[in-house]
Order: C-alpha cells, then sequence, then structure tokens
C-alpha cells in the first residue's frame, strides 16, 4: 500500500529594528514589534488559518484517515501567542483530532547543530516541552532546521531519544535511488530517515499554477495518479511545504485550497493512505544512507552555502556562538530571549548577496551592519554578568555543576512523576 506523508512548516523570524553604531550601550530592545504583528497576522489570515481549516475538513471528511504533520518554529509559535492567538486555537483543534503530529526542532530555527552541541541540545527540548505544553504531544521525529541532516546529527537525535529524522531526498545524498522509502542512518542504524520528494513537493510550491508547466492543470485526480505511477515497491510519498504555499505562494483564487481538500477523497478511493512522519518512521528501512556532509533543501546544492557561504556570514555566526558557554550560565529572561532570537536562521540569510533586493535590508552588507551593531551591543551585556577574564576553566566547572544540578532536577521531576501515578492508581 502506498502512502503520503504530508508536513507544513510554518516559521517566520521576529522582525530586527534598525540599530544604529550609536545605539550600542544605550538600547537593548532590538525588534520591531509592529511589523513583526503585521507579518503574522498576514500569514494567519491569507494563509495559516484558511490551511487549518482545510486540514479540519479533510481530517471531517476522510473520518480521520487522512493524517499530516506540522513543524513550527519556537519564534512562530511566540508570535501566534502573542499577536494571533486564534491560531494556536486552531492548531489545539487540529491536535484534539488525534490526526495531526507536531514534529520537534531547534526552538530558535536556528544552526547550532553546526556550531554547539549543547544549545542544540537545549533548544531541541525546549521546543519539545513548547509542543507538549500547547498540544500535549511528544514527538519521536526531528526536523532541524531547513531540514539540515548529516552524519553527527544522526547521533546527536539518536542520543536525545528521537527515532525519526527529516531531510532532503537531494540528487547528490541519493544518486540512484529513490525518496519514496524508508531509510536508517548509516551512523546510526536505529534512526529512521525519511527523504522529501522534491519534485512532488516543488511541483504544488512553485509551479501549481505556472499554465507553462507540463503538468498544468494540476488537479487531485491527476495528484493522486502520479503516485499510483511510481514503481510498485515505492510505498512512501514525503511531501514537505511551506505551509505559505497555501493562499500566498499559491494564491486561493488558483484553487489551491480546493485542490488540497479534495485529495484524500482521491487517495483512499485507490488505496493511497496517510501517514504521520512518527507513524512512516515505523516502517522497515529499505537501505542504510550515509551523510557525511550537511543536506539540506536550500538552493540548488542543497547545503548551508545560503546560510554560511560567505565571510559576513562566518564572522557573524562565528562571534555569536563564541560566547555561547557564558550565555548558558546567564539567568537573565531578557538575555536568554535575544540570545535566541539572535541564532534565527534568517538573519544569516540575509546576509547572502544573492538575496540582496529580496529582504527588507537595501544588501547584505547592510544587514551584516546591522545585526552585528545589535551583536556588540548583546556581547557588552554578557560581559558584564561573565567577563571574559573568567578562564575556560572555571568556566567549564560553573557549567558542569548547573547541568549535574539539572539533571537531577529532572531525576527528581520523574520520580514525583512515578509516585503520582502509583498514587492515582491506588
Amino acid at each position: 500500500m502506498k502512502n503520503i506523508c504530508f508536513c507544513f512548516q510554518m516559521h517566520a523570524p521576529f522582525r530586527m529594528k534598525r540599530y544604529r553604531f550609536f545605539d550600542i550601550g544605550a538600547d537593548h530592545y532590538y525588534y520591531e514589534d509592529m511589523q513583526s504583528e503585521d507579518q503574522v497576522q498576514y500569514l494567519a489570515s491569507t494563509s495559516y488559518l484558511p490551511l487549518c481549516q482545510t486540514l479540519q475538513e479533510m481530517i471531517r471528511l476522510s473520518h480521520g484517515k487522512f493524517h499530516c504533520a506540522f513543524a513550527i518554529s519556537g519564534e512562530m509559535l511566540e508570535m501566534f501567542e502573542q499577536f494571533v492567538p486564534e491560531m494556536i486555537d486552531s492548531l489545539k483543534a487540529l491536535a484534539d483530532t488525534k490526526c495531526v503530529e507536531f514534529v520537534t526542532m531547534p526552538y530558535a530555527y536556528s544552526l547550532a547543530s553546526q556550531y554547539d552541541a549543547n544549545e542544540f541540545a537545549a533548544q531541541v527540548k525546549q521546543h519539545a516541552d513548547k509542543i507538549n505544553e500547547l498540544f500535549g504531544q511528544k514527538s519521536t521525529t526531528l526536523c532541524n532546521t531547513e531540514l539540515l541532516f548529516d552524519d553527527e546529527l544522526a547521533f546527536k537525535a539518536q542520543k536525545l531519544g528521537f527515532k525519526t529524522c527529516m531531510t532532503e531526498g537531494s540528487k547528490h545524498l541519493l544518486s540512484w535511488k529513490s525518496p519514496n522509502y524508508v531509510y536508517s542512518a548509516a551512523a546510526a542504524p536505529k534512526m529512521k530517515l525519511l527523504l522529501r520528494n522534491a519534485q512532488v513537493s516543488d511541483s504544488l510550491a512553485f509551479l501549481f499554477s505556472d499554465s507553462s508547466w507540463p503538468g498544468y492543470p494540476m488537479d487531485a485526480e491527476k495528484f493522486t495518479q502520479q503516485i499510483i505511477d511510481l514503481p510498485k515497491e515505492e510505498d512512501l510519498v514525503n511531501i514537505w511545504l511551506g505551509a505559505e504555499t497555501f493562499g500566498i505562494r499559491q494564491q486561493a483564487a488558483t484553487g489551491i485550497f480546493e485542490f488540497l481538500k479534495a485529495i484524500p477523497y482521491f487517495a483512499l478511493e485507490k488505496e493511497i493512505g496517510f501517514l504521520t512522519p512518527s507513524e512512516a518512521g515505523k516502517k522497515a528501512a529499505v537501505d542504510s544512507l550515509a551523510v557525511p556532509f550537511a543536506n539540506t533543501w536550500c538552493g540548488e546544492a542543497k547545503d548551508l552555502a545560503p546560510f554560511v557561504g560567505n565571510d559576513l556570514q562566518q564572522e557573524a555566526l562565528n562571534k555569536l556562538y563564541a560566547v555561547a558557554e557564558r550565555v548558558h550560565l546567564c539567568q537573565d529572561k531578557n538575555l536568554k530571549r535575544d540570545w535566541l532570537h539572535l541564532q534565527v536562521a534568517d538573519n544569516f540569510l540575509y546576509m547572502n548577496h544573492i538575496n540582496a533586493g529580496n529582504t527588507h535590508y537595501e544588501s547584505a552588507y547592510d544587514a551584516f551592519i546591522n545585526y552585528m551593531n545589535i551583536l556588540s551591543d548583546f556581547l557588552q551585556r554578557v560581559e558584564e554578568q561573565y567577563p571574559t577574564t573568567i578562564e575556560n576553566e572555571e568556566l567549564n566547572g560553573l557549567l558542569k555543576t548547573i547541568n549535574n544540578q539539572n539533571q537531577e532536577i529532572e531525576e527528581l521531576q520523574e520520580e514525583i512523576k512515578k509516585l503520582r501515578a502509583r498514587k492515582t492508581k491506588a
């Protein structure tokens, strides 16, 4: 039986304000709240809310047979809570159907997995806790920022308790192999890999309304048929889309919502099922994949070049993560909040010369200068709490003590849960 695994990503960063050199040391608030609010309200009203309503209908009309997943960054969830609380209500309603999985990702949509293992683990836990708090779920699937994955991440994810990871089914990774299977990670054989089918996903994201596309016009019946026409043994098609595909990239007038809504009817008629990533990860792996280099869904090369490919980006990232250990020791909530916002991958994408003119910055250099001014102020605040005169050995000792304390707290919390469970049974 063939299955489709839909996953919809929602992410947008808090907008950084214009921050001048003379603001350093004088202004510790870095955000343009009105622009952030306008951005998320536009996304919600034009795309996200109609998408959630459509998915509710798909689940209802299929009698719970349609399953899908969301990957929503912590940044996005915070903006929903702050500016569009009805989005949280809509997502909770989907969670209540038991047909929707909320997968785990780095809270700040960061590149921490490449720069600081402790920070990465902390963000993954923070996101998992947030998902559990809002939607009552504990996902066993990890989706790193931009579908970033490599052999080292497989080991890290397995250590954190995940069973499934998602990444791009790129040509350089697969060679002659098909993305339409479940694989295992060569570096961590128990870790299942789900590979995004780029051809099918991108045809919906970018070509759906393009009259010059050979597949135009696409309807649910034709879409279902192309899944059926795949070789019999290819039994899993992973479709990963930015949620803004629906309503923004492909406007409502194109019929994109009606198209999506009709898919379960034609698919189920042809005995094509729907799985969440965790459900798909229970399937047996057909082979293992080695991923020695960073694999993402970005650009032509499917690597990290759009975020780390030039000197500006590397300078900003290195300066940021150089203070990670000191930030981990800080208890200042505002400092911790800013630390997360500064890590958002979008900040470094703006410094990509290829993106010049496609962002709210005048140039990549303009984005770099603004970010570095903010970072300079942030570094001063970190320095005030944990000066660079403190030796690394002393820092490591403090961190070890804190980590031990956190571990003890977690163990005690688990013990409390067990005692409460016993009391309830009694």
